[in-house]
């Protein structure tokens, strides 16, 4: 190639002399052809590798039955790869073409090194993305924090590349240069210390399993309830109810406390957690009367006939004087009540029944007697849910008036000035 090149100019150089030029303009005329020539060739080559990678890649992935090259394709790795092929060439050829012209062959081989260095790198980045992507559609990861994953590689991947860039470029020793990169090591921490932190936070989420795409997680500082749909090295992206996107910094995650629904979601009931308040005032042992009227409730009435024949037994036996309805052992009706709804939850299609089931009564406050209820819907789904949860309770506040208990409501300011 040289030795043709020589010819063609020592052809030409007579020419070049009669019309008055001198050899050193000669010599960069030489110098362009000898570029433009360079250039085509590496234009051939760049589409010959272009039909080469490209076309028949694509025709071959057609008829393959793995997705990955399928991947590849989508996110251009084999495009890219048609574009390192000819500067390959290039970086070859500059010593030979421009041996005689010192300044440009340097010129020439640091930005054709770079070039190459900066193309590898994107290559490397489309990989990691096909990579990303075909994981993503295995149900085995679709749940895992690929793209932090991804990310912290790069950004290794990146420094090595920026330190092999400046060593070309200024004639640095990639040891000397890396002694300097660690001498600046405060600033490069303070520069990127949101990716370190997420870095840290990404490995702990990966190996603690604290979060995976798809979980329902609830933030309240962040404003977060939702779905995750993406977890990278800075941020993780929640969608909410509302379809609105809130974005949460990765080590935030590590850092605070946030909620996780996927317990609740992989077990086989969702829990009910709810209280309504009994006006205190109403709760009162019951009479005979009482008791032989709520005997017509039917899910009590065995309960009250067994339960009183107890006590009228336990109360004969020691002599009770039941003048005083006090006395001796009574049943109340706040404690038939609870009864009542423990049998009607029992009894509800929508409760898990190998789950807790309980009514009970907590610590009595300033409004009132709370009575909670503490079950499992077996439908986990949201609306349906809610209305499992609305059917009990309306049940139970509609039956409270027939065991003459009242639930507990703040006087209406209309009501205070009636008055």
């Amino acid at each position: 190639m040289l030795n043709l090149l020589d010819k063609i100019f020592n052809f030409l150089y007579p020419l070049f002399r009669h019309w008055g030029m001198n050899r050193n303009f000669a010599s960069y005329i030489s110098l362009i052809f000898n570029i433009a020539i360079m250039v085509a060739m590496a234009y051939a080559i760049y589409y010959i590798a272009k039909f080469v990678l490209v076309t028949l890649t694509a025709i071959f992935a057609q008829r393959t039955k793995t997705k990955f090259d399928d991947y590849l394709i989508h996110n251009k790795t084999t495009k890219y790869t048609a574009y390192l092929i000819p500067f390959f060439f290039i970086y070859k050829a500059v010593p030979i073409i421009l041996d005689k012209y010192e300044y440009w062959e340097l010129l020439f081989g640091k930005i054709v090194g770079i070039y190459i260095v900066l193309i590898s790198l994107w290559i490397i980045r489309t990989i990691f993305n096909a990579l990303r992507d075909y994981l993503k559609q295995k149900p085995e990861y679709s749940d895992k924090p690929i793209d932090s994953f991804v990310q912290v590689i790069m950004i290794v991947l990146w420094i090595f590349g920026v330190a092999m860039i400046i060593s070309t470029l200024f004639g640095i020793k990639q040891s000397e240069l890396l002694t300097i990169l660690g001498t600046l090591s405060a600033i490069i921490i303070l520069i990127f210390r949101d990716t370190i932190l997420g870095f840290v936070s990404s490995v702990q989420v990966a190996i603690n399993d604290m979060v995976r795409i798809g979980d329902w997680i609830t933030m309240d500082k962040f404003g977060a309830d939702g779905d995750v749909i993406e977890i990278n090295l800075t941020t993780v992206k929640v969608r909410n109810f509302d379809n609105t996107i809130t974005t949460i910094p990765t080590y935030a995650l590590s850092s605070d406390s946030f909620q996780n629904w996927r317990g609740m979601q992989k077990s086989d009931g969702r829990r009910i957690k709810r209280h309504v308040l009994i006006k205190s005032s109403s709760i009162r042992f019951l009479n005979n009367d009482d008791l032989n009227h709520m005997k017509g409730i039917q899910l009590i009435t065995s309960y009250i006939e067994t339960r009183q024949a107890e006590i009228e037994k336990y109360n004969s036996l020691r002599g009770i004087d039941k003048s005083l309805l006090l006395n001796g052992r009574n049943m109340t009706n706040l404690g038939l009540f609870r009864k009542y709804i423990m049998q009607y939850l029992l009894d509800h299609p929508g409760l898990n029944k190998n789950m807790h089931i309980m009514c009970r009564q907590l610590q009595s406050t300033a409004h009132g007697v709370p009575l909670e209820i503490y079950v499992f819907s077996s439908d986990k789904r949201w609306a349906n849910y809610e209305y499992i949860m609305s059917d009990i309770f309306d049940h139970i506040m509609a039956s409270v008036i027939y065991f003459d208990l009242e639930i507990f409501e703040l006087p209406s300011q209309i009501g205070r000035l009636d008055r």
